[in-house]
């Protein structure tokens, strides 16, 4: 197929999103061709109130008609304003470079959600917990309600002040749980909105729902149940369109009914207990008698504001079966995982009513090969089902999730088989992105470690660890993980939902909160921190290419800007703040790390400025930063190139922040090398330092030296947990240690993805996948692949928003072999070692068994470090350099 094909139609970075409220939508896909070079000059998008006029080829809503542009991502909609709840449908063609069109796409689809707060005509309802408890018992609402014509359409929107699962008989009502996801109940509430078209039928039908404490009324982190509210609450509207055109509205008020279930606790830190006995039988159906049933209470109206999401929450990835079931005695069981993972157990017992089984979560197990739960503090991590007997049942929790390899299982009835035991892996729905394979099986854990622990993190908001009684959005871990998260996982419209978290909670001062959803025992404005609010909007727009999250938070980031400014002294940060959080063996000054960062904010606020067209306020921030520079060097740098401090992450950051004069860089850089040297080729960063440690150091010639920390198995050291069986990536190096054991329970987790950062160097550095600087989005890309001969070889798959992006290379005898992939509508720039920078140089370089001067679908650019650079098209490439 030479000509061009339209796959992967993305609305707002979302796969048909259902309930969006962006008045102009944007529009994507991707184009795949067998040939080389192909890229788009033209398109046309129809878009259609519904299926069949978009069939007949009618775009009665929006016809763009052929535009001229290469534009393939992020085409805002130009249509007629677009009504709440309505369906859209759309298609798109385009023309290439010879100006031969392709086929219409497939149909794409995306409905409005509820665009005015009137709409939700219904009332808040729920069930009010008597005084002193906390709504940690979950509780059964169901309304029934006959539909006398036939149904066209049906959509349901619901939220809740807790947490929600909606029931049309024994279906559950869409894929994403915990919903409606967290945020600052005190300033905003999301909502879902689902098309249950074919869930309805003539005659009586049965919404039931299940209402739980979740993060509204239970525990959030270490703070007692009742920090937001102590009764959880419903509100819900389902909008039915009949045949004949006319609505029917059910709405949540006082008409529906109430009761306890069979969910007698359930808290997102401690964990659900479930008594069978308790589950009103057929509750969800139309024909139950609901008539011993209390009428719901209707609850105070919500003074916040009701969004729709900008994600697609949170979902079950997948299932693992477990690697070992070991008995303990006495009915107790020690069941492996072989992952550390976030999510649950889906357990199937059978037994006599009232038996009752336990089971505990943990991450590690001890000397004694018993579950290790010290570092859990007080999250119990403890589901229990009790069985209602008499056939088989299966269980699994509604409204809480755990951090574990390992469960213990105690009171199962008869003999437990890792068919009985079902990992539930959980996390935000983000597809992933990213594949790296090398020849080195540490370097591949390592990989996998950290891609799980993204998995495990990314629930509703980025925590910080999924076990323990903490779960929080940090922002310091989330911005020095932002570039490793872009290639593992199309996480563009969850950090669109976060960052509207971080805003939403942004001090009057200024100031960025340290966590979000903010949380009233940690402050704001920390070095590190706060700059997250800069960073990741940033990171997102370089990544994907759209500068609306530039433009939606730019005035918040000015704010934080202003904040810095207005707290400093001659341009200098205050000696505080959390520092470069866990290093081992070093003490950055805290005063020389915060004014970094300060620099860092101003620089990407500038480029931020310039990427919207803020051109006053660029040229204003650049001035800033270069006098943050000058006060930098002044206060912290000597003339022979030390920095204040001199460790590993003050170099770091004065080199990756570009706070240093260009004379002094290479001894920085070479005092940066000199330090990991003497430490026997160890690190001593830590999260703050981390993520650009690799990076430096290939940028300053030293790629020899970063392998050597890459691949150094000893304390401290990445592969160090990987030797000593970690699957995913531990909050501190000394986490344990053969020498010390287990660090302080107080803080100690073994899903933290910061130190996970190291996969960016991966992927940017080793694969030599990277971004060039002044074209966001991978439309123009660089593959300058680091060779080692220690891992011999390296593939790396990265999906863009233009396709497929592959880079593969191989060191066999004196040759390398590479492998590229260049997307449809895109193009790079290839960097192929070569003898020496010279024209014959290239005659031991070939493409496709040919010369590379023979070839017609790229081009020879010259040479740089002993690299020859060529000019490729879209297209698959392989080339072979003898080197030697």
């Amino acid at each position: 197929m030479i000509g061009l094909e339209i796959v992967g139609l993305t609305v707002e970075h979302r796969d048909n999103p259902q309930g969006i409220d962006a008045s102009s939508p944007r529009l994507g896909w991707k184009l795949v061709s067998e040939g080389r070079a192909k890229v788009q000059r033209a398109y046309r998008i129809l878009v259609a109130g519904s299926r069949e006029r978009l069939s007949a080829g009618e775009g009665d809503v929006w016809d763009s008609g052929k535009v001229a542009s290469g534009q393939s991502t992020h085409v805002a909609y130009g249509g007629q304003p677009l009504s709440s709840g309505k369906a859209y449908y759309w298609k798109v063609r385009v023309w290439d470079e010879k100006g031969v069109p392709s086929r219409w796409s497939d149909t794409g689809q995306w409905s409005m959600g509820l665009l005015d707060a009137g709409e939700w005509n219904g009332e808040w309802i729920g069930y009010n917990v008597p005084e002193g408890e906390f709504g940690q018992a979950a509780c059964c609402l169901r309304k029934t309600f006959v539909l006398l014509r036939p149904v066209r359409r049906a959509m349901l929107y619901a939220t809740a002040l807790g947490l929600y699962e909606i029931f049309l008989g024994d279906s559950r009502v869409g894929c994403e749980y915990l919903t409606p996801g967290w945020t600052n109940y005190s300033n905003r509430v999301l909502y879902q909105s689902y098309d249950v078209t074919e869930r309805l039928a003539s005659g009586a039908n049965a919404i039931a729902v299940l209402l739980g404490a979740g993060w509204y009324s239970g525990h959030v982190a270490h703070i007692e149940p009742g920090f937001y509210g102590r009764s959880p609450s419903l509100l819900l509207r389902l909008a039915v369109e009949h045949d004949d055109g006319s609505r029917t509205d059910i709405v949540s008020d006082g008409s529906w009914k109430v009761s306890r279930g069979g969910i007698v606790y359930s808290d997102l830190i401690m964990g659900e207990t479930c008594d069978a006995r308790l589950e009103p039988t057929g509750w969800r159906h139309a024909g139950f008698d609901d008539s011993t049933w209390p009428f719901a209470n209707v609850m105070e109206p919500y003074a916040g504001r009701i969004q729709a999401p900008k994600d697609d929450g949170v979902r079950i990835a997948q299932t693992i079966t477990p690697i070992a079931v070991n008995e303990l005695g006495a009915g107790r069981y020690i069941v492996d995982m072989g992952q550390n993972m976030a999510g649950w157990v889906r357990l199937k017992a059978e037994g006599q009513a009232g038996d009752t089984i336990k089971l505990r979560f943990a991450e590690m197990l001890d000397g004694d090969g018993v579950i290790y739960t010290a570092s859990l503090r007080s999250a119990k991590q403890q589901d229990e089902f009790i069985l209602a007997g008499g056939a088989p049942e299966t269980f699994e929790p509604h409204f809480t999730y755990h951090g574990f390899r390992f469960v213990e299982i105690e009171g199962y009835p008869g003999e437990l088989s890792a068919d009985s035991v079902e990992g539930v892996v959980l996390h935000s729905g983000a597809s992933l992105t990213g594949r790296l394979e090398t020849g080195h099986s540490g370097v591949n854990r390592l990989h996998s470690n950290a891609a799980w622990s993204m998995r495990g993190n990314f629930i509703s908001v980025p925590t910080d660890c999924p076990q323990r009684d903490e779960r929080l959005g940090w922002l310091g871990d989330a911005q020095i993980f932002a570039r490793t998260a872009t290639f593992m996982g199309n996480v563009a419209a969850f950090y669109e939902k976060w960052m509207e978290d971080v805003e939403a909670d942004q001090f009057p001062s200024g100031a960025f909160p340290d966590i979000a959803p903010y949380m009233p025992f940690v402050g704001g404005g920390t070095a590190g921190w706060g700059d997250a609010g800069v960073i990741v909007p940033w990171t997102v727009y370089q990544v994907y290419g759209d500068p609306e999250i530039l433009r939606r938070h730019f005035d918040a980031m000015i704010r934080w800007i202003a904040y810095l400014q207005d707290t400093c002294t001659d341009l200098i940060r205050p000696d505080e703040g959390y520092g470069d959080w866990l290093s081992i063996g070093a003490e950055t000054p805290k005063d020389v790390l915060a004014t970094a960062y300060f620099g860092y904010s101003v620089k990407l606020t500038a480029a931020a400025a310039e990427a919207i067209g803020k051109q006053e306020e660029a040229e204003r921030l650049q001035s800033l930063f270069c006098d943050i520079r000058e006060a930098f060097i002044r206060e912290f740098v000597t003339s022979d190139g030390r920095v204040k401090g001199e460790t590993q992450a003050g170099y770091v950051l004065a080199l990756h922040m570009d706070l240093l004069p260009i004379d002094l860089r290479p001894l920085a850089a070479a005092r940066l090398a000199g330090d990991i040297e003497s430490k026997g080729r160890h690190l001593s960063t830590g999260f703050l330092g981390v993520g650009y440690l690799l990076p430096v150091l290939s940028e300053a010639g030293y790629t020899d030296l970063a392998y050597g920390l890459l691949l150094q198995d000893t304390f401290p050291s990445w592969l160090y947990s990987v030797r000593n069986g970690a699957t995913t990536i531990w909050e501190r190096w000394d986490g344990w240690t053969a020498e010390n054991g287990f660090q302080d329970p107080g803080m100690n987790s073994f899903n933290h993805y910061s130190l996970g950062s190291v996969a960016e160097w991966m992927y940017r550095y080793m694969a030599g996948i990277d971004l060039k600087p002044d074209r966001p989005g991978y439309s123009d890309f660089s593959i300058y692949p680091r060779l080692s001969e220690t891992i011999g070889h390296c593939r790396a798959e990265f999906e863009s928003v233009y396709g497929t992006i592959v880079s593969e290379w191989r060191i066999e005898g004196g040759s390398v072999s590479l492998c590229v992939s260049v997307p449809v509508n895109a193009c790079a720039t290839l960097y192929v070692p070569v003898l020496d920078n010279r024209i014959s140089g290239l005659e031991a370089v070939t493409e496709s068994g040919k010369p590379v001067m023979q070839a017609e679908s790229f081009e020879f650019q010259g040479f740089e470090d002993n690299r020859a650079m060529f000019r490729l098209g879209s297209g698959n490439y392989s080339f072979v350099s003898r080197f030697r």
